[in-house]
């Protein structure tokens, strides 16, 4: 079998598996850098030791983050697991990429609301909902228009790390500014739709569950792209989401303009949200629940 053919292999039971296109072209990455530092041998023929020679050597002489090998790994027992049917065992002798043990940065609330407001537009209220829900920067661009329930002001989070669902909260001040943006963004779907476009990408396959559901304004990103762009795997032209690269330059550059002393970024403001609450008297388990969190402990240390 060729690397070709394994690639078409991996790709095939992620989309079956519904994962993402982001995972899939990691676990693809991957595959290839296995098989490569193998000298193109077959992974048939490679077994736990090679796996483990190969995570060793990315910890050890890469100096790749914990995160990254984590990554790796996954991608790895996908390939054997999932792919070509090969249990994999028990990994003796792995050498774990030491996770740096970093407190959590806090902005004051003076801090956090200094920021938001030097900032404009639609970044500005991503930043006012990755704040006031505690949302992860991905969370807040993965919302669809449907997610947002102005009723119970609440916000919907499908799917989120650990592929797990929750509500937070929809906060009071940016309500009006997003019914207007919401008003916005139904303006240019219509404009789509007469455009011969307006489908968007559904989560989980459920185009086949609901076929038409792709054109329905409710499923829609709420902070669509400025360009429709060519999914590769549908081929379908649509709208996807921002880019979260453009929100993490935006906050780092007003950061600068502002002098905080601190390193800020997009979790930052996901941290901070949590703190907040605390101080305010909010229960750690509502603040957990929030948050999306299995256990206490990362809540409990933004307290100290």
């Amino acid at each position: 079998m060729s690397k070709r053919k394994i690639l078409d292999r991996v790709k095939r039971e992620v989309r079956r598996r519904n994962y993402s296109y982001s995972t899939e072209k990691t676990y693809c990455h991957w595959v290839v850098r296995y098989v490569r530092y193998h000298n193109l041998t077959h992974p048939r023929e490679l077994g736990n030791r090679e796996i483990v020679i190969f995570l060793n050597y990315l910890a050890n002489e890469c100096n790749l983050a914990a995160s990254t090998q984590n990554q790796a790994l996954s991608a790895l027992i996908f390939l054997y697991e999932h792919v070509l049917q090969i249990p994999v065992g028990e990994l003796n002798n792995l050498k774990r990429a030491k996770k740096p043990k970093r407190l959590p940065v806090v902005l004051s609330k003076e801090q956090v609301l200094a920021i938001i407001n030097e900032m404009q537009g639609v970044k500005q209220l991503v930043l006012e909902l990755m704040y006031g829900a505690g949302l992860r920067i991905s969370e807040a661009l993965s919302l669809r228009i449907q997610d947002i329930d102005f009723a119970y002001r609440q916000i919907i989070i499908w799917d989120g790390k650990g592929r797990k669902d929750r509500i937070s909260m929809l906060p009071d001040r940016v309500i009006p500014k997003l019914k207007n943006h919401i008003d916005k963004v139904r303006r240019l779907h219509q404009s789509d739709l007469k455009k011969g476009f307006g489908k968007t990408i559904l989560p989980n396959a459920l185009s086949k569950k609901y076929p038409g559901a792709e054109e329905k304004f409710i499923w829609q990103y709420l902070f669509p792209a400025r360009n429709r762009r060519k999914n590769p795997r549908s081929g379908i032209r649509h709208r996807y989401h921002i880019s979260a690269k453009n929100i993490r330059l935006e906050i780092n550059r007003v950061s600068n303009i502002l002098n905080i002393p601190k390193r800020v970024t997009p979790h930052t403001f996901r941290h901070s949200f949590a703190t907040h609450l605390l101080q305010n008297g909010y229960d750690i388990r509502t603040v957990q629940d929030l948050l999306g969190h299995k256990s206490v402990h990362p809540v409990r240390n933004l307290t100290r």
